[in-house]
């Protein structure tokens, strides 16, 4: 074949049509811009970790329990003290804090530093160099949002158990630190030394120890971690490193960024489907430019060819420009993403990301535009005189299945570059593939629902303009389909924000409690509850719990089940505490499985326990088992009687672990009480109550929580909002693109309108009725899909009954409708405002 001759004719014949082809390719621009902003986001965001990592630790090696730390804990740690060049300990723990300047008080997380951690990067504090005072003076540190809550400055003082502490600075930053981390308690830092009579080390008090270590440099900690690796398991510490903290930290936000780069490609294969239907209109129209070219010798392939490379030359520039829109948009990336990252976000260039961006406008506008022009080499000479565009079928042409296949393993290659294994790509291209037939198919059935009973009473102008989405060539499904898709994400974002809100606030309920007081001593009870009784709160639970550790599963250990590869149960059942409760009932939120509920034991009787269902599948522990636990330095053996389900969304006191009354009531033990408070004034005060006469005891507020969780949900809805948005965007440019392409068609329908009567005012009315009811069906069709995945999530996942939110449907439904009209209609000003003479004297 003459190349030369086909690339030149590719040129010539593009003269006339760059405008229009490259509407045909601008709706993959913005999915390649979110692919390429994501693709960026995510190389920096590898760079910042591996740069940050040694930050976020803040040492070489970090070791930490739940527990008081066993013996040989102990001396391991004192083994690595003295191999370091630095050391630090740290006891963290949760705890009220009061501030007597505003009369307020807050559950905080408390920070007990001793030794000069961090040994890398800083804790940033206001003032700057403050925190190099810490623990050389009498005073605290407090995170700068706890402190702008309370309005609290540097040298008042807060009230931490019995101790009363001056604020040495406020903490700007800190290591590994997020937003949402801080949001349901911020840090306080306080040296370790100055908790001594603080009563707030009690028994029964979650206590977390965590060892810092600052190695010479050079040290191989991570082959050494591996050879110690039974001896850490029976330590029971876990251990992390830099390198350690790099790879889980990195893996945890590059699946983040995979995520939202797939959600970005969801979007680009909506483009893609607008590509190929414009395309198609496209070929259509120059079916009698290719029956001249084969008139005058040219051959099938030469023509076919002709328009593959003007889709490839435009499908470059595409790519060209939505890695240059990507580039850009990545450096607002931080903006959105910041509060729940743990490292500080840099913006660079990903050249690489650029290249593959424009590689995908090609790969994209050339695969989706063979479909269509497949129908090119089936013109000869004698189309010249008579013009038809009757589709071959697919059984017909069977270079249309390799097509279909190209695309399939196109997008299936796609998918897998972004994720762990072929499985999880498998399920991600089935169900990208369940989702645009669902749409297609909602599309489809609400088009064909309206031709078939076809409003014939409605005034004629509104009859018109719904007739008008059945205008051949149009494209009124891959709209709805489009449109639609993006309307469905974001409808979704707030209907299941709607759900979890809701769930919690079951709580504020009549029937139940809304606010939990913890670490309650023995000695305290009484009072705690007089307190409330006296003040019409009603004690909805006053909960006993002992603190205990698993020590064996029917006679094996940690040593014999570290020992035995073979063991089913996880190491993991032997570390940490597990707090249990004794009662001889079962409660509302539990329900048996298996076995039988025993009550209460004797004295010489072996204790009877029931377990929930999930920890027991952890545990391998069925009915009938002996488990043996640690009670405050005494074993006690127990059988295990029954397995329980239980339902953990409920608020209240849920165990793993219940005891039959008669075994473990005298052990050493503190109280969880359960209460309701009407209204935030009377909680506020309440609250200052406790504080003041038990500042030993916590309290969580669910109207706080609801408060936060609503921040944090809002914060995450952004986020679906801007990737969803995408969707939305491309469903408008394949809505332009729709109205651009079918120009001379809209001329053609005017001027005989115009010539059969039609006042100016008219035809924008039937113009403004079509775009009015695909508006409609598009909104309809992305919502619809939304209260059925919200319902299926409200029932099996939320187990709570799913109302539709009406007011945010209806505002949904009319922001979709009005941007559909207003688009629709900007774009066909030039079409609606020439008059008859003049488009049949220029078209």
């Amino acid at each position: 074949m003459n190349w030369k001759w086909i690339f030149l004719m590719a040129w010539r014949d593009s003269r006339k049509n760059r405008g229009r082809l490259f509407l045909f390719i601008s709706s993959i621009i913005l999915g390649i811009a979110a692919l390429v902003a994501m693709n960026t986001f995510n190389t920096n965001l590898q760079k910042d970790i591996d740069l940050q990592a040694a930050g976020l630790i803040g040492a070489d090696l970090h070791l930490e329990t739940g527990k008081e730390p066993t013996k040989e804990a102990l001396a391991f740690i004192d083994s690595m003290k003295a191999i370091s060049v630095g050391y630090a300990q740290e006891e963290r723990f949760v705890s009220m804090v009061r501030f007597p300047k505003a009369d307020g008080s807050r559950l905080v997380q408390v920070r007990a530093l001793t030794g000069p951690y961090p040994f890398y990067g800083e804790i940033e504090t206001k003032p700057t160099d403050g925190f190099s005072a810490f623990g050389k003076q009498k005073g605290v540190f407090v995170e700068n949002s706890l402190m702008l809550q309370f309005n609290a400055q540097v040298k008042d003082s807060v009230q931490l158990g019995n101790n009363g502490y001056p604020i040495l600075g406020n903490i700007l930053s800190q290591p590994g630190s997020t937003s949402f981390a801080g949001a349901m308690a911020p840090t306080i830092y306080v040296p370790l030394e100055q908790l001594e009579n603080s009563g707030l080390r009690q028994q029964g008090s979650r206590i977390e120890h965590h060892f810092y270590f600052k190695l010479p440099p050079g040290y191989p900690i991570d082959q050494r971690l591996k050879a110690w690796e039974k001896r850490i398991e029976l330590t029971q510490l876990r251990s992390s490193t830099i390198q350690t903290t790099k790879e889980n930290t990195g893996r945890s936000f590059a699946d983040l960024a995979s995520f939202m780069e797939l959600v970005g490609f969801v979007a680009l294969l909506l483009g893609c489907i607008g590509v190929s239907s414009a395309v198609q209109i496209y070929v259509r129209e120059k079916l009698l430019s290719v029956a001249v070219l084969r008139c005058i010798g040219a051959t099938a392939k030469q023509a076919f060819f002709i328009f593959l490379i003007q889709f490839a030359g435009i499908g470059l520039l595409g790519g060209f420009i939505g890695a240059i829109l990507g580039s850009l948009i990545q450096f607002l990336i931080p903006l959105v993403l910041q509060d729940v990252l743990p490292v500080a976000i840099t913006t660079g260039i990903s050249w690489f990301a650029i290249v593959e961006g424009m590689v995908l406008g090609v790969i994209i506008a050339v695969l989706f535009a063979l479909l269509p022009l497949l129908a090119v080499r089936n013109i000869s000479p004698l189309n010249s005189l008579r013009i038809t565009d009757k589709e071959e079928s697919l059984f017909k042409d069977p270079l249309k299945w390799w097509i279909y296949l190209l695309i399939i393993g196109f997008i299936t290659l796609f998918a897998r570059l972004q994720m762990d294994d072929w499985i999880q790509t498998i399920v991600f291209v089935f169900g990208v593939g369940i989702t645009f037939l669902l749409l297609y198919g909602v599309a489809k059935l609400f088009t064909g629902l309206v031709r078939r009973f076809f409003p014939k009473g409605w005034n004629y102008l509104w009859r018109q303009g719904l007739s008008n989405l059945y205008r051949p060539n149009n494209q009124t499904s891959i709209l709805i389909v489009s449109i639609g898709l993006g309307t469905a994400l974001i409808t979704s974002m707030f209907l299941v924000q709607d759900l979890l809100i809701n769930r919690v606030k079951l709580s504020s309920e009549q029937n139940q409690a809304n606010m939990l007081l913890f670490d309650i001593q023995p000695s305290q009870k009484d009072s705690l509850e007089s307190l409330a009784q006296q003040a019409g709160y009603p004690i909805m639970e006053s909960v006993p719990i002992v603190t205990m550790q698993l020590e064996k599963i029917n006679g094996r250990g940690l040593e014999e089940t570290v020992a035995d590869t073979s063991a089913e149960a996880s190491t993991r059942a032997f570390r940490g505490e597990i707090r249990a409760t004794y009662r001889d009932s079962l409660t509302i939120a539990e329900k048996l499985t298996d076995g039988e509920w025993i009550p209460e034991v004797g004295p010489s009787d072996t204790a009877a326990v029931s377990l929930d269902k999930s920890y027991a599948e952890n545990l391998k522990a069925k009915v009938g088992d002996i488990l043996i636990f640690n009670v405050q330095g005494l074993d006690v053996p127990a059988k295990v009687s029954s397995i329980r389900e239980v339902d953990w969304n409920r608020f209240q006191s849920n165990f793993r672990v219940v005891f039959a009354k008669g075994t473990i009531d005298k052990a050493p033990q503190f109280y969880v009480m359960m209460t309701k408070v009407p209204t935030e004034t009377e909680s506020s005060k309440f609250q200052q109550q406790v504080v003041n006469g038990f500042p030993n005891v916590s309290v969580i507020d669910m109207n706080t929580v609801l408060q936060i969780l609503q921040q944090i949900l809002d914060k995450i809805g952004f986020v679906i909002q801007f990737m969803g948005g995408f969707s939305i965007l491309t469903g408008i440019i394949v809505l332009i693109s729709s109205v651009r392409i079918s120009k001379y068609q809209r001329i053609r329908e005017n001027v005989l309108l115009r010539t059969l009567g039609a006042s100016k005012h008219q035809i924008y009315m039937i113009t403004i009725s079509e775009y009015l009811f695909l508006g409609l069906l598009s909104a309809l069709t992305g919502i619809i899909l939304a209260i059925l995945a919200s319902f299926l999530l409200a029932y099996f996942v939320f187990e709570v009954t799913f109302v539709v939110p009406i007011a945010t449907i209806i505002l949904i439904l009319l922001a979709i409708v009005v941007a559909t009209v207003v688009i629709g209609m900007l774009n066909s000003l030039s079409v609606l405002n020439r008059s008859p003479l003049e488009a049949l004297r220029r078209d």
